[in-house]
């Protein structure tokens, strides 16, 4: 009679020999072995891992259901599925079972992942503080843009008088900001200062010869 681990190698290289060429069967180990059912883009795929113990066949493999690939799986669907092969699993102790069970599977699909979605759930998460603030500094950035000062837009006459009054360098000329002192005075006067300030007295003339 065979003993466990003589029935494990033959099993290994019979799973070898019928999962050859096939990308959803993976080998692990010597002892691990997985299976994905469905496409990579479907919300209803799953993995499915086998680890045979020493004493395999004579007892079940250990079924992992909780692989990253299945974290999109309903913890009620993948009850559901460890449930089903671990019931196959019963049925087929003493002999090797891995093709079997992964098998059935591929027979029960659409039943086993009745519960399951067909995509993932879209869910809307609100943070109102957060959504607050962003309201907030939306508010404050377009108030900030209204009370932003407008630029002078200068005319080309303006634009070429401010020229002329520099020395075309950038810098303007000496005195171009010096008040005009009659113009001052007309405006903060009286129009007698202003008349008077304006008015240059004109000398008296007088004949050579007298």
């Amino acid at each position: 009679m065979s003993t466990p681990l003589e029935q494990q190698t033959d099993e290994r290289e019979a799973l070898q020999s019928i999962y050859e060429g096939d990308p959803q069967f993976k080998e692990i180990d010597a002892t691990t072995f997985q299976y994905k059912y469905g496409e990579e883009d479907d919300y209803k795929s799953f993995l499915v891992e086998l680890k045979w113990g020493e004493k395999y066949p004579d007892e079940a493999p250990t079924i992992n259901m909780n692989t990253f690939y299945n974290r999109s799986l309903l913890p009620a669907v993948k009850e559901g599925i460890q449930a089903a092969l671990s019931t196959e699993a019963e049925q087929w102790l003493g002999c090797g079972m891995t093709y079997t069970l992964f098998e059935c599977l591929k027979d029960n699909l659409e039943q086993l992942t009745a519960a399951q979605p067909e995509s993932a759930p879209t869910v809307a998460v609100v943070d109102e503080g957060v959504g607050a603030l962003k309201i907030s500094d939306a508010d404050a950035d377009a108030d900030a843009r209204k009370k932003e000062p407008k630029k002078e837009q200068l005319t080309k006459a303006q634009k070429r008088r401010q020229w002329e009054r520099s020395d075309h360098k950038g810098d303007r000329a000496r005195g171009w900001d010096w008040v005009d002192i009659v113009k001052h005075l007309s405006q903060t006067g009286s129009k007698d200062d202003a008349q008077s300030a304006t008015e240059i007295p004109t000398p008296a003339l007088h004949p050579l010869n007298n």
